[in-house]
């Protein structure tokens, strides 16, 4: 399943808040952007949630939200 059809389901809102309740977020979300993705910029989302030791739905989140401000940024 593509990125943007997990992003078009109505409980998408919902992931999100649960996502975003882990206190460790923030840093699995930093070391992604900093880390990484420098090494593999194309990581797909089970890669990243074996590598980070989190679930699938968490390094979806962090996927999509990364691909987004880097969009807004260009």
């Amino acid at each position: 399943m593509q990125l943007e059809q997990y992003t078009k389901e109505k409980l998408w809102q919902m992931l999100l808040e649960t996502v975003h309740a882990n206190v460790m977020y923030p840093k699995h979300k930093a070391y992604t952007r900093d880390v990484l993705l420098k090494e593999k910029p194309d990581i797909k989302p089970e890669e990243l949630a074996s590598r980070l030791n989190v679930p699938l739905a968490e390094a979806l989140v962090i996927i999509e939200e990364l691909a987004t401000e880097k969009l807004s940024r260009n």
